[in-house]
């Protein structure tokens, strides 16, 4: 297998848009295995490479633009990541790469006061996942929710969210929700959710900050089909329609407020 191609000086500016500060790269570099000559880079990783070398001519394009392009790539034309071909880890490297800079991706981030979060779409990827931008206003959050047998990742673009993650009640059982942990999710951190890990909720901390987060979903069976929240005192469940936005790539949708859970 050939080595992956050599950087010009211009491509590894690009590329360095999509890295983490140097000091958390290199808490990286060392958590991954050092590969032995002639084996072939993690899939995130040559696509990066390919990114940067194909936008090395224009430097306009900027992170935001190179993440979206590489889990395009990484999904291909026509899988999602529940598919055999593609690998939970390359989309979740691909995105802690990915240092946020809010002049890349403030245009997405529209804010409506009256309401907890707004769900702001960013891209529909070969109508098998969809890229949300999520705006959390102080102090408010989630109900408790699934994701429709999906996959979440979720990386923090501005600010902190404390995520609760609960058990699946019993079926006909009524009662508190069971608490499984509860963990602060930092600006830059990316997170996975899964039906299988369990149920969560997602609430900002602060009293006087909003909080971004990008979170990818596939398939999009949410949006498709809705989603179930749950009563944190009796853990009855309730079904939501999740299909209508809040806004579709800076542009406020005609049902204002959108769906959220």
């Amino acid at each position: 297998m050939a080595p992956p191609p050599t950087l010009s000086m211009s491509s590894n500016n690009v590329l360095d848009k999509m890295s983490p500060p140097r000091q958390q790269q290199s808490r990286l570099e060392k958590g991954r295995k050092q590969l032995p000559a002639g084996i072939a880079l993690p899939c995130s990783e040559q696509i990066l490479r390919k990114l940067s070398v194909s936008s090395s001519e224009d430097e306009r394009q900027t992170g935001f633009e190179m993440l979206q392009e590489g889990i395009r790539t990484i999904l291909g034309p026509s899988s999602g990541i529940d598919s055999d071909d593609v690998n939970v880890e390359d989309l979740m490297d691909i995105m802690t790469r990915y240092h946020s800079i809010e002049s890349e991706w403030k245009d997405f981030a529209l804010e409506e006061p009256t309401r907890g979060y707004t769900r702001n779409g960013v891209d529909n990827i070969n109508n098998k996942a969809n890229l949300l931008l999520l705006v959390w206003n102080p102090g408010k959050g989630s109900c408790i929710h699934d994701h429709a047998d999906a996959h979440c990742i979720m990386k923090i673009l501005k600010g902190n969210l404390v995520e609760t993650l609960y058990e699946w009640p019993e079926e006909g059982v009524e009662g508190p929700m069971k608490v499984i942990k509860e963990s602060v999710r930092s600006e830059q951190q990316v997170a996975y959710m899964s039906d299988k890990i369990g149920l969560h909720r997602i609430k900002n901390p602060s009293e006087t900050e909003v909080a971004v987060s990008l979170h990818l979903y596939t398939p999009p069976w949410a949006a498709e089909y809705g989603c179930s929240i749950f009563d944190e005192n009796t853990s009855k469940s309730s079904k939501v329609n999740m299909s209508n936005l809040y806004s579709w790539r800076g542009e406020l949708q005609e049902k204002a407020g959108g769906d959220s859970c």
